[in-house]
């Protein structure tokens, strides 16, 4: 595991500084930029270089994100998986083009194909595929008869931390999400709330008090929280959609004076590079976030190299990784 010293002498900034942006501390005063630095470094860290593999054909891959460089800072998730595919292309020696949403046909005529990260409304998937190009999608699918894509089982991850929340005795499980608006004005709906809801209904365990929906950031969670805990009949457990969120709703316990997990549990979701530096560290689903970088670029030059037709769907697990946020509930105990 990195070290908070290694990090901030690859971001070159203070260990101060680094441990402020890893727990988004909202008094630190400090440019978009240096946040990115040190969440790229982070990220980078996890990563063993290895040989670099002989050169084929150097492929010109463009690189198209949904969001802005202010969303990525606020969930570090499309960071972490944006990281891993500018490495691994780099690795393989191909050529990287960073692809805005505005762009025309003209500005990727000359690129061998396209990996779209983040959430893609159906006008934007239009232009997309107007573009004529090969194209992976990394968590999202779209026009899935010509275009490959990559994604995450949602649902059998959120069965895992109910699952485990069951195990540790809570029955009183919440959820604490964000809602979206794509760009065509659409909302689009959380896989991780659907999944919660129907498990939840199955077990006869369902209370439409316990989810709370906002935003994806620290600030939602801990706005999101302290609506939670101010119920007559709080919750013991929370699941929050993304690790954001968990850190909002852990500033949101420390000042109601409980603790994690003695008085309630918490598990996030996408296990990003500040998770095991909260205190207490975060129990999360570990998503495979490198992975699915590699994998997109390994596809998309598979399937340029090959001109293969029959597009590709992966379904990649997810890992809940235990940490010191989850425990007992001392009702049962």
């Amino acid at each position: 595991m990195a070290t908070i010293k290694e990090i901030a002498e690859l971001a070159g900034v203070s260990l101060t500084t680094v441990s402020r942006v890893l727990n988004y501390d909202e008094t630190l005063n400090v440019q978009d930029e240096t946040r990115k630095r040190v969440f790229e470094a982070a990220e980078q860290l996890e990563y063993t270089i290895k040989g670099k593999k002989k050169r084929k054909k150097k492929l010109k891959i463009g690189v198209l994100c949904s969001y802005s460089l202010e969303e990525e800072l606020e969930d570090t998730f499309y960071l972490s998986v944006r990281v891993a595919i500018e490495n691994k292309i780099e690795r393989e020696g191909f050529k990287k083009y960073q692809i805005r949403n505005t762009d025309q046909a003209e500005a990727v005529a000359a690129l061998d194909g396209l990996i779209c990260l983040g959430t893609f409304s159906k006008s934007m998937v239009d232009h997309i595929a107007s573009f004529g190009k090969p194209v992976v999608l990394v968590d999202a699918a779209a026009k899935r008869e010509i275009w490959d894509s990559i994604v995450t089982d949602t649902k059998r991850s959120v069965h895992k931390v109910l699952d485990c929340f069951l195990k540790y005795g809570h029955q009183k499980i919440a959820f604490i999400g964000g809602d979206e608006v794509d760009s065509d004005g659409n909302e689009v709906i959380d896989e991780r709330l659907i999944a919660y809801q129907t498990y939840m209904q199955e077990k006869g365990l369902f209370q439409e008090s316990y989810i709370k929906i906002g935003g994806y950031t620290p600030k939602h969670g801990y706005r999101l929280m302290k609506e939670l805990l101010e119920l007559e009949d709080r919750p013991t457990a929370i699941f929050a959609a993304n690790d954001s969120l968990a850190v909002g709703c852990y500033k949101a316990v420390q000042e109601k004076g409980l603790h994690i997990p003695e008085d309630i549990s918490i598990i996030g979701f996408n296990d990003i590079s500040m998770a095991k530096y909260m205190i207490p560290p975060l129990s999360t689903v570990h998503v495979y976030m490198k992975f699915m970088g590699e994998q997109a670029v390994t596809l998309l030059a598979e399937r340029i190299s090959t001109e293969r037709e029959i597009s590709m769907h992966i379904s990649i697990p997810a890992e809940l990784v235990l940490r010191d946020s989850v425990g007992k509930n001392k009702a049962v105990l």
